[in-house]
């Protein structure tokens, strides 16, 4: 006992550091972890070990697909999303910019298939066909709205859209889980402080009494491996909350779900499910084709209306060929049109489609376990991989402790 109160009395200032050094290593090592999660986007070093890309980018595709599994099984029926737009409402707002676009698009196609008829009309008659063809295009509209609205499944695919969407931007996928988590990414991170400088005390007294070198660096890979461990488990666990006498146990994202149901739904509306990105897969997706037909037969029937108006002097004149090929043209300039014309709605679109409200209120009706699948699957990946370098890292500041000990 005498040796060992001698050595403290030597050595006080290494016995009153460890607790603060272990405290480090357990923040250093959960900054460490936290950071390996999201970084880098893309893998640095040399293929396939010798190197790192974060755990999040790493895994983009199977995070993504959870992430949208998630998102339109439980949080979003896009049919019911789409049953709250109005499609008069959404003609009105696009009422002169689809009176422009009607107008360039009538006299381009006239002009082009069929000039020498187009010049002999008198300006007049010119007038009076563009009038008749705008006249109808806010019904056209309504119509074609509708149609799409009955037929979404068979027009968009939203999980294809989703997984494409966070898989091809890994800084977006990131930002959606980092967002989300950043309060239980510090908690990791103060957590380690805390739980390092108790391990810490211990560590100093077995040393004192042992004074064997593989104390340090042992106790060091353990607070590294073992504070790590109890973190993550301390965020999602208990899922209920539990009295322990005055105290109320439960996991902190738990804890946090309404704030978390208002951050996620918001990122979705604003980054994800937004109009253009929706109106992007609806024209470029692998049900695209469909809405092409769609469109093709809607500005085909409005051709036949105007041809039938004009008769004889339009029918008889272009001639069935002809009058084909003008309804093909004005189908592609309405698609190659329509991301443009759209613009002029996306406020009404967004606030009336509200995506955000309606995921945060289905987030908020998940069991914890569905709540919990939101963020766990971002730790389970390599879970082990970034416990392990927390031990590493402990294990190596102990050596170094020792060599300061002994020296």
């Amino acid at each position: 006992m005498d040796a060992v109160l001698d050595d403290l009395a030597r050595h006080w200032p290494v016995y009153a550091t460890m607790p603060f050094i272990a405290a480090l290593i357990g923040y250093v090592t959960k900054r460490v972890a936290i950071e390996m999660m999201f970084r880098p986007l893309e893998f640095v070093g040399i293929k396939p070990f010798l190197g790192w890309q974060g755990v999040v980018p790493k895994h983009g595709g199977r995070m993504a697909a959870i992430a949208t599994e998630l998102l339109t099984t439980n949080l979003l029926d896009l049919k019911e999303i789409f049953e709250k737009i109005d499609p008069v409402i959404v003609t009105r707002e696009l009422e002169q910019p689809l009176l422009r676009a009607v107008d360039a698009i009538a006299r381009d196609v006239l002009e082009e298939h069929h000039p020498r008829l187009w010049e002999v009309l008198p300006t007049l008659a010119q007038e009076l066909l563009i009038k008749q063809v705008q006249a109808n295009a806010p019904r056209l509209v309504r119509e074609f709205l509708e149609d799409v609205r009955d037929n979404l499944d068979e027009v968009l695919d939203v999980r294809h859209m989703t997984v494409e969407s966070l898989t091809r931007d890994k800084a977006l996928l990131v930002r959606l889980i980092r967002e989300t988590s950043r309060p239980e990414m510090a908690f990791i991170a103060r957590a380690g402080i805390f739980f390092g400088f108790g391990l810490g005390v211990v560590q100093a007294i077995v040393w004192a009494l042992t004074r064997e070198p593989l104390v340090l660096p042992i106790f060091g890979g353990c607070i590294g491996l073992f504070t790590d461990w109890l973190a993550i488990k301390m965020i999602f666990l208990p899922r209920e909350p539990v009295r322990v006498g005055r105290v109320i146990l439960q996991g902190k994202f738990q804890r946090r779900r309404a704030e978390v149901a208002r951050q996620y739904g918001e990122l979705i509306a604003n980054e994800v499910l937004t109009t253009a990105n929706l109106l992007e897969a609806l024209l470029r997706g692998p049900k695209s084709d469909r809405l092409v037909a769609m469109v093709e037969r809607a500005v085909g029937h409005a051709v036949d209306e105007q041809a039938s108006l004009a008769k004889p002097v339009l029918t008889l004149a272009v001639g069935g060929r002809r009058l084909q090929e003008m309804k093909h043209e004005a189908a592609r300039r309405a698609l190659a049109e329509l991301p443009q014309t759209v613009r002029y709605a996306e406020g009404y679109l967004t606030q009336a489609m509200d995506v955000a409200k309606v995921i945060e209120q289905r987030m908020l009706a998940l069991t914890p376990v569905e709540f919990e699948g939101l963020l766990r699957p971002a730790f389970r990946q390599d879970e082990w991989k970034l416990i392990a370098v927390g031990g590493v890292i402990g294990f190596i500041v102990g050596e170094l402790q020792v060599l300061l000990m002994l020296g």
